[in-house]
């Protein structure tokens, strides 16, 4: 420390992506910096997830801050997270010190950071799939919904326990949420569960804040909207990276230089990702993180290099096919009939297809020009 700070220009513009990808799509930065640092730059994983968790409590706020003027935060499931997740955060910190030291915790410590980055490009898989089931439910009940809107009382109720609207009189542009029969309810030990699962991953990974609890929320708490999902999931996280950033500076391998190259640029990449993500082709930009996760994570299990490219290109021969299939079931049939379009086809060929290369190259051309034009027929809301 006597000799200064070393800025280290390379992890600073490794900052700047995952910073980017971060504000662009809303993930959680460790799920994406930790594994960068470990494989790209040879950090010890011990010191990688310590000065990665230290430099996310510095970014979380930024997210944070913009869901709370937004008023997108369920704060009562933010307290019953926090129960849970602020002590098994920092319990996380203290396994890894039980489990040894030297070249055995480093080791540990790479294979849990594999095996939660499996489960997060898991997770955003299983996200696409719940949010495609929500939105086919909504489209089923919209003209219920719309005639119940016009023939409601005035002065309807807002539902209990404090979080945003759950149903009619939804923020225009929102998708509704999956149950709007159902009012919110807060189930404390569920909930205090969810954190404790999710705040011991962090502490022992920094992977799980932005990935794996949100998808545990969506299960748990159908009835919310995705905006109100990932302000408490951003808000929450807050108290939880902090938890285990003081683990790590207490009991981990917290590096000064390593951190602060970081925030130089994922400060700035946080800001301008969120700037643009109005504008962000996300029915792309996850498909293709989940892929880069599922690689990371099955190279930090030690699987070997020709296992691995076998393993990777069969799951982009599968996953995206089925990826496009779903999207397509997604949208609108009225968008469908207006690029004079059929549908079943679509769906059929990139479903029937995976398994033979032909429903890759079908979702190619599905999302690259199909997908663009349908999405330009939807109305605007």
């Amino acid at each position: 420390m006597g000799d200064g700070v070393h800025f280290d220009l390379a992890l600073a513009v490794a900052g700047l992506l995952v910073g980017f990808t971060v504000g662009l799509t809303g993930m959680g930065g460790g799920a994406l910096m930790t594994p960068i640092l470990v494989l790209l730059f040879r950090v010890q994983p011990l010191a990688a997830v310590s000065s990665d968790l230290v430099a996310s409590f510095i970014m979380k706020p930024v997210g944070g801050g913009v869901h709370l003027r937004r008023g997108t935060v369920n704060f009562a499931l933010v307290k019953w997270l926090m129960v849970g997740s602020v002590p098994a955060a920092f319990a996380g910190v203290l396994v890894l010190r039980r489990l040894g030291d030297g070249a055995v915790v480093q080791a540990r410590v790479k294979e849990a950071l594999g095996i939660a980055l499996v489960a997060a490009a898991s997770s955003i898989a299983a996200k696409a799939l719940l949010q495609y089931r929500a939105a086919r439910q909504a489209r089923r009940r919209a003209p219920a919904s719309t005639d119940q809107v016009r023939t409601a009382p005035a002065g309807g109720g807002a539902p209990a326990g404090g979080g945003a609207p759950a149903g009619e009189g939804a923020p225009a542009g929102e998708a509704p949420p999956a149950r709007p029969g159902r009012r919110f309810r807060a189930r404390p030990l569920p909930t205090v569960l969810v954190g404790a699962a999710g705040g011991l991953v962090v502490g022992m990974t920094s992977v799980g804040s932005g990935s794996l609890m949100i998808v545990m929320l969506m299960l748990l708490y159908p009835m919310l909207s995705s905006s109100e999902l990932v302000g408490t999931d951003l808000v929450q996280a807050i108290p939880l990276v902090g938890s285990a950033a003081l683990g790590h500076l207490l009991f981990g391998d917290f590096k000064l230089d390593l951190t602060a190259s970081l925030l130089v640029g994922c400060l700035p990449g946080v800001y301008f990702g969120a700037r643009v993500s109005s504008r962000a082709r996300d029915g792309v930009i996850r498909p293709a993180l989940a892929v880069i996760l599922l690689a990371s994570g099955l190279k930090l299990v030690d699987l070997g290099t020709p296992q691995l490219v076998v393993v990777m290109v069969a799951v982009v021969l599968l996953a995206v096919p089925l990826w496009g299939a779903l999207d397509a079931i997604s949208l609108p049939r009225h968008a469908w009939r207006a690029a004079n379009v059929s549908r079943r086809t679509v769906v059929g060929v990139q479903s029937a297809g995976a398994p033979f290369g032909i429903g890759f190259v079908a979702a190619l051309v599905y999302f690259g020009l199909l997908r663009p034009k349908l999405i330009a027929r939807e109305p605007c809301p």
